[in-house]
């Protein structure tokens, strides 16, 4: 099992988790995977956006950073996690409906509980819903972790100058330039910054041929002199 990093402490978005969770539902979940399931719908129907949000098992199986944490096999995912999704029915911490070959699941809640009795009136379906396009990331940090993992602690300057380059440049660029910073021991942004704007600059040559030494001398002698200690 890899060691949890721990929580960022940059800006980063968070789930919104009722307290009666923690007071009612949590003290009598006595099964892992459905609490799994509880958080992760939770997670999901926050990334949705309007009054009509719910889930479906493709939703759950899909995801396979979560379905692969269920069993070795998706049959033993499916079964586990079918099983896991009628308990948070029979508990009351989900609501489902049957639509067509589709099973829907809802949030016990107002906003859970409106989109259900729509459903049942035919004032809309799935199909008229738009749905998030998103899973849990999978073995890439984030550019946070990233920073603090390889750099150093994270500042509020610092965290918002992560996340204005996280809009320009590619995450694997990002990443590859952490790594040269890291092998030349040069830890410092304005040096990773630099390597980035040059290659957005002047392209970045995947195939390059020079020599470690032509690297070195280049690094210390050229552009990226100025962010390295002699």
């Amino acid at each position: 099992m890899s060691p949890f990093s721990g929580f960022n402490s940059a800006k980063t978005k968070t789930t919104p988790v009722p307290a009666a969770f923690f007071t009612d539902l949590l003290p009598e979940i006595n099964d892992l995977a459905e609490l799994k399931v509880t958080i992760y719908a939770f997670w999901y129907l926050d990334l949705q956006e309007g009054d009509l949000r719910y889930l479906t098992l493709e939703d759950f199986l899909g995801d396979s950073k979560l379905s692969v944490s269920f069993g070795k096999t998706l049959k033993e995912a499916k079964t586990k996690i079918v099983d896991a999704l009628e308990r948070t029915i029979r508990r009351g911490t989900l609501l489902t409906a049957q639509t067509g070959d589709e099973t829907l699941y809802f949030l016990n809640s107002p906003r859970g509980r409106a989109a259900l009795e729509g459903l049942l009136k035919g004032s809309w379906t799935p199909g008229m819903v738009a749905r998030p396009n998103t899973k849990i990331e999978a073995n890439r940090p984030n550019i946070f972790a990233l920073y603090e993992q390889n750099i150093g602690p994270l500042t509020p300057i610092i965290s918002d100058t992560l996340q204005d380059a996280e809009k320009m440049y590619p995450a694997d660029w990002i990443n590859d330039a952490v790594k040269i910073a890291v092998t030349k021991n040069v830890r410092n942004w304005r040096f990773i910054d630099a390597i980035l704007r040059a290659w957005k600059e002047k392209g970045r040559d995947e195939k390059d041929q020079r020599s470690s030494k032509e690297n070195r001398k280049r690094d210390s002698e050229g552009e990226f002199g100025d962010y390295i200690i002699h």
